[in-house]
């Protein structure tokens, strides 16, 4: 499905290469982040998926917040342009573009 969630905000990234979006989501009861950057999904707490068909975020999936950070992230000191977005906020945004 080419509008989920994710595949959203990978074009986002892909728009916008000098941000990182780290996505906390909430997956099957479990929470999670995913970092997205240049159109890439990637979870920084569980295994992805080698097939890039198989979607980081589940449609199901319950978006809690967005960040946005200046690329390169350094999780040791990420640089944060915007937090704690929702994902209503974030639709918007990305419509604005």
């Amino acid at each position: 499905m080419m509008n989920s969630i994710g595949k959203k905000l990978e074009q986002y990234t892909t728009k916008c290469p000098q941000e990182v979006l780290l996505v906390t989501v909430e997956i099957a009861g479990e929470q999670d982040q995913i970092a997205i950057f240049k159109g890439f999904s990637s979870s920084l707490m569980r295994p992805t998926a080698f097939d890039p068909d198989i979607p980081v975020i589940p449609d199901d999936a319950k978006i809690i917040k967005i960040d946005r950070v200046a690329s390169p992230y350094n999780p040791e000191a990420p640089r944060y342009i915007q937090q704690d977005i929702s994902w209503e906020k974030m639709k918007r945004m990305m419509n604005d573009e």
